[in-house]
């Protein structure tokens, strides 16, 4: 069984690092809510070796990553199934397949004009 798998089976058993095993629980504190991190699942990381900004970047991750899957539950949106889906994509490869060094911008918002504040 891969690392990767091993870690979704069973993080606490998986063979990574105790600050990863750490990091992990904190994640998973954050999918379930922001609030059920504690103190202490703080203090272990630290413990195993944890910096602060690998915290601070473990809870923004979990958390940007719960948001994003809100969006797209919340829009009803669907994903292929089929790997190839993705692979014969237009973004595959970027940029050597394409040759552009980013991807287009899909999605554009109004830009307020030079002056105007929004709400006034």
């Amino acid at each position: 069984m891969a690392v990767v798998q091993q870690v979704c089976a069973d993080p606490g058993s998986a063979p990574v690092s105790a600050k990863l095993k750490a990091l992990l629980a904190i994640a998973a504190a954050v999918a379930r809510s922001g609030r059920a991190v504690t103190a202490g699942q703080v203090a272990q990381a630290r413990e195993a070796g944890a910096t602060d900004v690998e915290i601070h970047d473990t809870v923004l991750i979990a958390a940007t990553f719960c948001m994003f899957n809100r969006y797209v539950d919340g829009l009803a949106a669907t994903a292929p199934d089929d790997p190839a889906v993705y692979a014969a994509s237009d973004h595959a490869g970027l940029p050597a397949a394409t040759g552009r060094t980013r991807p287009r911008r899909l999605i554009t918002a109004p830009r307020p004009r030079r002056g105007h504040v929004h709400g006034q």
